[in-house]
């Protein structure tokens, strides 16, 4: 039976704009103690501010910008992004990482397949992206509504508000990176030849 918070949360998750992917997925029972929640707020916040800088730097690399200048930059940029990849590599291994699991997420709560989740109320998920795949963000949730494809919703609960912002940047960034990349295929795709252009 759903309680007046889960509707609530649905309503709210389904108003905003959501992060559909397949990161790595792990989702374990949670029983959190008032340091613990503590302790994920700031840690998520750190791992946001990773993903964002990085995110960042892969934008500026892509400028039609061709100045001696930044083309010299973009090869110190494409170097470092090695660097952390190797570093991230060695860190998590793939065969450690947890299944990759399609999901959809925001701020307020994610989308995922009921086969993922534990039988538990209280959650934590931890998603493990590209980008950064050593460090994942870890956020407590409570199961929600069960969904009509065999999904789930959960919402998340007790994240700080510099995390939620967060959250809403990070989501909004790659919906609007997934748009213009929507927008050049089309582009591409409209012009002759334009599929195998270099």
């Amino acid at each position: 039976m759903q309680t007046q918070q889960d509707e609530a949360k649905w309503q709210a998750f389904s108003e905003r704009v959501t992060y559909q992917g397949q990161p790595h997925v792990d989702i374990g029972a949670f029983d959190p103690a008032l340091e613990d929640i503590t302790r994920l707020n700031e840690r998520n916040l750190h791992v946001l501010r990773s993903l964002a800088a990085l995110d960042e730097r892969r934008s500026e690399s892509t400028s039609d910008d061709d100045s001696p200048l930044m083309l010299e930059l973009q090869r110190m940029d494409s170097k470092i992004n090695v660097l952390l990849d190797i570093v991230d590599r060695l860190l998590l291994p793939a065969t450690l990482l947890p299944p990759r699991q399609p999901v959809s997420f925001n701020a307020v709560g994610m989308i995922v397949p009921e086969s993922a989740l534990p039988a538990a109320e209280s959650l934590l998920v931890r998603l493990h992206f590209d980008a950064c795949r050593a460090l994942p963000l870890e956020l407590p949730a409570q199961r929600g509504r069960l969904l009509n494809d065999d999904n789930t919703f959960v919402y998340f609960c007790a994240l700080s508000d510099v995390v939620e912002d967060g959250l809403e940047r990070f989501v909004f960034c790659h919906h609007r990176r997934k748009v213009a990349e929507a927008r050049l295929t089309g582009m591409a795709e409209n012009v002759p030849g334009g599929k195998y252009r270099v």
